[in-house]
């Protein structure tokens, strides 16, 4: 397969969005039927153009309408944004603070460059089958965190384009969620807290708490292959002490002894 050059963009775009674009199903995706009348004008989209040109507060009539301006500006990145309360391309002739979002899909991004920790394979940017493993587990935990605890029944599941997958949650009432709302399930679905220069990411509480519990009940499955052989995490004395530092306080001693052991 040749390799991707992005200096061919300007030319695949045109043929992308006149042949393969979704343009039937985004549309009727976006509208939700039509139950809310003048739903899909109210939508704001924003386009990235060459050069990085950036366009916000377009909106279109209807997804037809839609479709013709991506035939015609072939943009390099389309971005959905939230319902308005009027048509964002006349955000500018409503009254100061008429223009506010009414409601938006809830939007989880996972990013294959935040589980540098746990991946021996790549690092950064850089992606290998193996690493897709761990999207395939995170989107099971997720997803089943959504249907069974939070009770969301539309999810879209799609590739990022890059080096991730995104879900998209659908639900009605969802779309309406307020921001302290959207915070709440977010921080319900996060264990791994700390930037680069912390070691220890996850702190558990006893009794443990019932989303991990099931999480972990998904990821047992995949834990040997994945991570004992695919990932070989044991494979050195230098990566026994990375795994021996996530190990908490008060049993390490224990565990430290019995690996220092192990190596005579």
């Amino acid at each position: 397969m040749a390799r991707f050059e992005p200096a061919a963009l300007p030319e695949l775009l045109p043929v992308f969005y006149r042949r393969l674009f979704p343009h039937g199903p985004y549309g009727r995706w976006l509208s939700y039927g039509g139950v809310v009348k003048n739903y899909f004008q109210l939508r704001e989209f924003s386009f990235t153009l060459r050069d990085d040109v950036y366009l916000r507060f377009q909106s279109f009539g209807s997804p037809q309408e839609l479709e013709r301006e991506l035939q015609k500006i072939n943009p390099y990145k389309i971005d959905i944004g939230a319902v308005y309360s009027h048509r964002p391309n006349q955000h500018n002739t409503v009254h100061l603070g008429a223009f506010q979002p009414q409601e938006k899909e809830l939007v989880f991004d996972i990013d294959m460059t935040d589980y540098d920790d746990v991946r021996t394979c790549c690092s950064s940017a850089d992606i290998c089958s193996k690493c897709w493993t761990l999207m395939t587990i995170a989107v099971r935990v997720i997803d089943r965190a959504l249907v069974e605890d939070l009770g969301v029944r539309h999810r879209l599941w799609v590739y990022s384009g890059r080096r991730g997958v995104h879900c998209w949650v659908c639900d009605d009432a969802v779309r309406k969620w307020s921001p302290a709302l959207r915070a709440a399930a977010v921080e319900y679905l996060s264990l791994v807290k700390g930037g680069a220069d912390t070691v220890k990411k996850v702190n558990l509480s006893h009794p443990v708490h019932p989303f991990i519990r099931r999480s972990v009940g998904v990821v047992e499955k995949y834990f040997e292959e994945y991570a004992l052989l695919g990932q070989d995490i044991l494979g050195s004395p230098e990566k026994w002490d990375k795994v021996l530092a996530l190990i908490p306080e008060d049993i390490l001693p224990a565990r430290s002894c019995g690996v220092e052991g192990g190596r005579g």
